[in-house]
């Protein structure tokens, strides 16, 4: 069951990465992508054999979260896909990781953010391909706090999974 597990988290990675660079490239999330990042939660909680009472406080979690950012979507603060990526990678946290999930997302959003400003304070993007690479972060698009999302939730859902296989040899 731990290595279903790993898989399921390790794939997690994978769409939280495509979720990253399509945010990056088009300031969008797909919907479907970030379903998918919520049903591996709920095969990894039965590869697992996770109690139902464990699974409904993760997704009370993830509503409480979902809520919030609706009122941040609301007031124009949060693109709509990170409300969702939102929801879906606190699905993964509950309540136990919920701390750590927030603490590593705003990091990332930290990073993401001087990126942005960094970017917007280019003169001539055109000169180097990294510059260039740069400037797809730039906030004259809006910020892609998609990222940030997928690298703080990304840690919150393979770090555990990893680290228990570590202790378990």
């Amino acid at each position: 069951m731990q290595l279903l597990s790993v898989a399921f988290r390790l794939l997690s990675l994978c769409v939280l990465f495509a979720l990253a660079v399509t945010d990056v490239r088009s300031r969008r999330l797909p919907t479907g992508l970030v379903i998918i990042i919520g049903l591996l939660f709920l095969a990894d909680a039965l590869a697992r054999r996770m109690p139902v009472a464990d699974v409904m406080t993760h997704v009370a979690v993830a509503i409480a979260v979902f809520a919030a950012c609706a009122v941040l979507f609301a007031l124009n603060l949060l693109g709509g896909g990170d409300a969702k990526l939102a929801a879906a990678i606190f699905l993964w946290a509950g309540t136990t990781l919920m701390l750590p999930a927030f603490f590593l997302i705003s990091i990332a959003g930290l990073f993401v953010a001087l990126l942005s400003f960094v970017a917007d304070r280019l003169r001539r993007p055109q000169e180097a391909r990294l510059v260039r690479a740069l400037t797809l972060f730039s906030s004259a698009r809006g910020l892609p706090y998609g990222v940030a999302l997928a690298a703080g939730g990304g840690m919150v859902i393979v770090l555990p999974a990893l680290l228990s296989l570590t202790n378990a040899r």
